[in-house]
């Protein structure tokens, strides 16, 4: 699991767009959500989990397109993000990167 949270801390730091305020909003969120807390195994966490792993075919369409397509998974995993972190400054695009690296 952390060796998943490096990798997306690393995708984000590489991206031309990662401010540093999104960029550590954004891996503290990924850390938060997925594994650092002992009810990582809890039902809602798995759910959580599951909506972003299926998001991934639809963020590489959307990072692929430069943003013109937009699929329904995709969608419906940067809402439950915005939704949990509702503070967080990351761009779409910094959202469906992270989710190809999770």
């Amino acid at each position: 699991m952390k060796l998943r949270l490096l990798a997306a801390a690393s995708l984000l730091a590489l991206s031309a767009q990662a401010s540093a305020t999104s960029f550590v909003v954004t891996t503290d969120w990924i850390s938060d959500a997925f594994g650092s807390t002992s009810d990582a195994t809890s039902s809602s966490s798995k759910d959580d989990d599951k909506i972003v792993r299926a998001a991934k075919d639809d963020a590489a369409s959307f990072v692929a397109s430069q943003g013109q397509i937009r699929g329904a998974h995709l969608e419906s995993a940067v809402n439950l993000i915005r939704g949990k972190q509702p503070q967080l400054q990351a761009t779409d695009m910094q959202l469906a990167e992270a989710i190809l690296a999770y």
